[in-house]
């Protein structure tokens, strides 16, 4: 797991090719993940 203050990432947009778990104030925010990533879990909740 990748976690990164929101202020990283606005600094460093391009790094965000693999899932980033996100935090704001030390809590857990916001998950973005690449496409890939997202249909190979739904495949695997489809199982």
């Amino acid at each position: 797991m990748i976690m990164k203050a929101s202020a990283a990432l606005r600094k460093d947009y391009a790094s965000l090719s693999n899932t980033i778990y996100s935090t704001k104030n030390g809590e857990g925010d916001l998950v973005l993940m690449s496409i890939d990533a997202l249909e190979k879990m739904e495949q695997l909740l489809i199982l």
